[in-house]
């Protein structure tokens, strides 16, 4: 075998291949040992025709098509092998000649760029201020804590009212056809909260338990089903309960409730402190960001389309993945938002490129700098995580440690590690 190889432009390289006659031959031979159960000639079992009968019968090019597929997949791996290519796409090949004497092929495919991080030590960013944290910032987490705790409470002697939770039955038509999503039995709505179709719970408003009523709305221009965009809908309604919700007391015996403080004051300061510590774990995820981005934007690299290409994929299936958890399938989002998966791939392609060019880089420094956690370092990790004491054994502690979960902390750790090594290295002031 002869071959050269030949740097393209965009990462890409030709590999160029040229089989002589007796290893051409050799895989003609190897193309009949794989086809030959298929051939069935008068006075041969089916299977057991010699290969001199075939070549008679039919010549030697009914081989060739599997031929060259055993031929260019074995060589072109053992190329690929011997030279180090770091292949990141699948080789686009192309026939240059065939005949009894020789094959001739070039397989061009894209291998990952070389490429020199930028400056990446002695950079300057701004310090990212931390938010102060204001009264209503607490109030708020203690309006959320009050309402999780609230309790719904029944009302029997008034009509519903905004605010109020209904027990409701209801059945949409338009045009007196019913449409499919539109009924429901016992469905729990709270009015005021616009869920439902605008002008929808205004109308609930007002009516009593047992009472059966109409409530007339028109759907919106933009709705997500087709069918029903702009068309006027009449739901016949029937409440079987309205509830009223009622939030505890602000008191001490709420903070007590919660298993962490004594008074409400010390409930109070506890969340001021956490929302402080949230706000500084912001202003310094924004500044390791400034960070990466710094590093980035100083990098001469021109990410390869096949590698920006299996970013989009995964992207797309990670997308697929999340609607199907849902009970959402993908090809009912693309008609609901009247998209194909050509635009959505469209759209992710910007993103992909820069998640996978910073990728490349941050990896780039990680691999150049050693900060991948060493075993001792991960076996330490796992035994704090796990609570496990300096006496037992490693295998007591990485016996519950699956695959997934191993990679993941390393990849945390990894992380980790080149957040506080471009932190030390680079000024934020």
């Amino acid at each position: 075998m002869e071959y050269s190889i030949q740097k393209l432009d965009n990462s890409k390289v030709e590999i160029a291949v040229s089989l002589d006659k007796t290893e051409w031959q050799g895989y003609v031979k190897k193309a009949y040992e794989k086809t030959k159960h298929q051939f069935a000639i008068e006075g041969f079992r089916k299977g057991k025709v010699p290969y001199s009968v075939i070549l008679k019968r039919y010549g030697e090019e009914i081989f060739y098509e599997d031929a060259m597929e055993i031929a260019i997949g074995e060589r072109y791996e053992e190329i690929v092998t011997k030279e180090k290519l770091d292949v990141v796409s699948s080789p686009e090949v192309s026939l240059t000649s065939v005949d009894n004497d020789h094959l001739k092929f070039t397989a061009t495919v894209t291998v990952y760029p070389e490429f020199e991080v930028g400056a990446y030590k002695g950079l300057e960013i701004a310090k990212t201020p931390v938010k102060e944290i204001a009264e209503e910032d607490v109030q708020r987490v203690i309006d959320s804590d009050l309402n999780a705790a609230a309790r719904f409470v029944d009302i029997t002697d008034r009509a519903a009212e905004n605010g109020d939770m209904v027990v409701l039955d209801y059945s949409g038509s338009v045009d007196g056809e019913k449409f499919e999503g539109g009924t429901a039995e016992k469905y729990s709505l709270t009015l005021g909260s616009g869920t439902f179709i605008p002008g929808f719970e205004d109308q609930v408003a007002g009516h009593k338990i047992g009472e059966a009523f109409d409530v007339k709305v028109t759907f919106p221009a933009d709705y997500h089903a087709e069918n029903l965009k702009g068309k006027e809908a009449v739901f016949s309604c029937l409440i079987h309960e309205i509830k009223v919700k009622q939030l505890p007391a602000a008191d001490d015996e709420f903070a007590k409730d919660l298993g962490e403080f004594d008074t409400f004051e010390e409930y109070k300061n506890g969340i001021r402190e956490r929302l402080k510590a949230d706000e500084q774990k912001k202003a310094e995820a924004a500044e390791n960001d400034a960070l990466i981005e710094a590093v980035v934007n100083g990098t001469d690299l021109k990410v390869p389309e096949a590698m920006i290409e299996d970013e989009v994929t995964r992207n797309v299936e990670d997308m697929k993945h999340s609607m199907a958890s849902y009970g959402l399938k993908f090809e009912d989002y693309l008609k609901y938002t009247g998209s194909t998966e050509e635009k959505v791939r469209a759209d992710l392609k910007e993103r992909a490129e820069k998640e996978v060019k910073t990728g490349m880089i941050m990896n780039a420094i990680i691999t150049k700098e050693k900060l991948v956690p060493t075993p001792e370092e991960l076996k330490a990790e796992l035994k704090k995580r796990a609570g496990a004491e300096e006496s037992e054994n490693e295998e007591d502690y990485m016996k519950n440690v699956n695959e997934y979960e191993l990679n993941s902390l390393m990849q945390r750790m990894t992380f980790d590690k080149l957040i506080a090594f471009l932190r030390e290295n680079n000024k934020i002031a």
